[in-house]
């Protein structure tokens, strides 16, 4: 039953405030965990069906009755299922201690937003519908909006609310669209979408698709953080709890705009010159751009955040590309930048929860006082310079080498050029924060806790396995997926 990816986070997320009467720790920590990691077992439930190329769709009935709701289970919705659901566990696991601290109030809560958050990205990449992508798209940005100020500060309050304002533009952006296509196509099914584009001849359709395609680009680019419209990253996440750059960072930048973005294009409407050289020029532009504005960040969850920026800029290029190694060097940079960026917006949040700030300049020596953590930030900042043999430097190569067989050469020396100034800024993080002397206020700092050093410890050691297990992992998950891109306008 493929519904249960959403219907079971959804049903947890109801229950928890009111279990949360009977037991404000201990069951919310257990309960949301288990739903975590119940999905992640339930995603390779499907996994050899999806190598395998069969797509699932599925009714959604409620007693019996069709609701009209159609659910696509493809190797591509998999893998991002896949992902949703093990940043989910690592972030979940690293809340159990995380949201003990005093600003933070009631857990119960934290984690009913968390689930809603999960069910809203797991809808969205299930979704076969226009309407569906939207409604499941404001349920998990409407939980994140209060997540970013779940600490009730003035300024997570600031940060979500400039999320908040420029997510409506993204959304009215992306309502046009949808209401345009269906006013063009009288659907909003994605098949359905797809049937009548690939057989209408109309030149003034295609216009109109073109306007759509802008206005899918601005939108789900906006929630993508994708440049030029990437400005409310940076104020939301150096802000927010740890927790939500992590789980936004890891998968919801891609799950709610870089994902919808490439199904719509490869699988909707057909990929055109044009569009691929638009996404070509965002992704390099957003590479430079990010990998820059990182350099002079002393705000350690600033700096994560215009990282971010850089690392989507490598993946949109590597979309644009449209060859098949262009896919899976892509989507196994996506996978592998959810799993190294939230161990560094984690290991963030051990750094505040140990000194009670972000600022780089305030820090100092901590890799005495916090080895696990030290030890596992490294890993991931290796992993995101694209350092061998860490997972980042096979993604990285994938759409390099991509990008050279497409004869993209200045755009491949860039991408080199990017990850070597990444690798710059991750050594300023590691020299200022973790080497040198020893800051004589941090003399009694102490080491995360134990399921916040657990949490970053599982996801290090994800980054170093699949750094040499990468064959494997790409031939059972990536390839598939990069398949279903590859197979085009779906039917």
């Amino acid at each position: 039953m493929v519904i249960l990816f959403i219907i079971l986070p959804l049903i947890i997320a109801g229950l928890l405030p009111l279990l949360g009467k009977v037991s404000k720790k201990v069951l919310p920590d257990f309960l949301a965990n288990a739903v975590f990691a119940l999905l992640l077992g339930y995603s390779f439930n499907f996994a050899w069906n999806a190598s395998a190329g069969k797509t699932i769709l599925s009714q959604v009935n409620l007693a019996g009755i069709p609701l009209g709701i159609t659910l696509r289970l493809d190797a591509l919705s998999l893998l991002m299922l896949f992902t949703i659901a093990l940043v989910s566990l690592g972030v979940g696991i690293f809340s159990v201690n995380y949201i003990n601290q005093e600003k933070y109030s009631s857990k119960p809560i934290y984690y009913s937003l968390l689930l809603l958050t999960v069910a809203g990205m797991n809808g969205i990449v299930l979704s076969n519908d226009l309407f569906g992508i939207y409604v499941f798209l404001e349920i998990a940005a409407i939980a994140s909006y209060a997540l970013a100020a779940y600490g009730l500060g003035k300024e997570e309050l600031e940060g979500s609310f400039k999320y908040l304002m420029l997510s409506v533009v993204a959304t009215s952006f992306i309502l046009l669209g949808i209401s345009m296509i269906f006013a063009l196509t009288g659907t909003v099914e994605l098949n359905g979408i797809a049937s009548v584009l690939a057989y209408s001849k109309a030149i003034k359709i295609k216009y109109l698709i073109g306007i759509c395609s802008a206005l899918f680009i601005m939108g789900f680019g906006l929630k993508s953080a994708i440049v030029p419209f990437h400005s409310w990253m940076p104020d939301a996440y150096s802000k927010a709890p740890a927790t939500l750059p992590a789980m936004s960072s890891g998968i919801m930048v891609k799950a709610a705009g870089l994902y919808v973005l490439i199904r719509l294009f490869y699988n909707v409407f057909g990929i055109t010159p044009a569009v691929q050289t638009v996404l070509m020029y965002l992704g390099v532009i957003s590479i430079v751009v990010g990998a820059l504005l990182a350099l002079g960040q002393n705000n350690l969850q600033r700096l994560l955040a215009y990282s971010s920026i850089s690392q989507i800029g490598y993946m949109v290029v590597g979309f644009a590309i449209g060859t098949p190694l262009g896919f899976i060097g892509a989507l196994f940079h996506m996978f592998n930048h959810g799993i190294f960026k939230s161990l560094l917006f984690l290991n963030s949040g051990s750094i505040e929860n140990a000194t009670g700030t972000r600022e780089l300049d305030e820090l100092g020596g901590l890799a005495k006082k916090m080895p696990v953590t030290a030890g596992t930030n490294i890993v991931a900042s290796l992993a995101t310079a694209g350092v061998p043999p860490l997972n980042g430097f096979w993604s990285k190569l994938i759409i390099i080498i991509a990008l050279v067989q497409a004869k993209f050469y200045i755009f491949a020396l860039i991408g080199i050029l990017a990850s070597v100034v990444t690798l710059w800024y991750f050594l300023i993080i590691q020299r200022r924060a973790f080497f040198g002397k020893l800051n004589e206020t941090w003399k009694d700092v102490k080491e995360a806790p134990f399921w916040m050093s657990l949490s970053s410890i599982m996801l290090a050691l994800i980054c170093i396995i699949l750094g040499i297990a990468f064959p494997w992992f790409i031939r059972l998950w990536i390839e598939p997926a990069a398949n279903v891109l590859v197979a085009g306008i779906i039917r």
